[in-house]
């Protein structure tokens, strides 16, 4: 089985930075292709998961999107057409000016989404508002938008969330 994880970086971020390349760590220890497309000329978010959407996904049997601000915007809004197995989304950009969709169909078998309480970018209840109206799972950090300060913990969170994708399929 052909597994791919693909990371989508936020508005100010670079396709290969600190916390792309910690989430390919674990990805490829789960048995996992690993992408992260370079969206730094688009600052549109809708164009953007136009992009991840252009690219040819048809060689894998299994799809995991991870994404970061506007990034993980970008990955719901594909996931409606791309139906991952699983959505992990960090400081969800949603519900802001500029952001075309305010209703979404978020299309996973599994979703979790990780906000900071300190982020003064995206209010941390625009997180719980996406989570509540869709049933999702909301973990909290004390941390601000970029939550460097807790990625061993989002590492361990991402390990258990690929182990228990691969559970189920068992």
């Amino acid at each position: 089985m052909k597994k791919l994880v693909i990371y989508n970086h936020g508005k100010d971020s670079i396709p290969w930075g600190e916390k792309t390349l910690q989430f390919a760590d674990v990805a490829k220890h789960y048995g996992y292709a690993f992408e992260s497309p370079d969206y730094r000329e688009q600052l549109d978010p809708d164009k953007r998961a136009g992009q991840l959407l252009a690219m040819d996904l048809s060689g894998y049997d299994e799809i995991v999107l991870i994404g970061s601000s506007m990034g993980a915007y970008v990955a719901t809004v594909a996931s409606a057409s791309i139906k991952p197995k699983g959505l992990f989304l960090l400081a969800p950009a949603f519900y802001l000016p500029g952001y075309r969709q305010t209703e979404f169909k978020p299309t996973a078998e599994e979703i979790r989404v990780f906000h900071g309480w300190r982020d003064d970018i995206v209010p941390p209840e625009n997180a719980w508002r996406f989570c509540q109206s869709y049933r999702v799972r909301l973990n909290m950090y004390d941390t601000d938008h970029r939550m460097l300060s807790v990625m061993p913990q989002l590492s361990d969170e991402f390990s258990r969330f690929l182990a228990g994708l691969k559970e189920q399929a068992i």
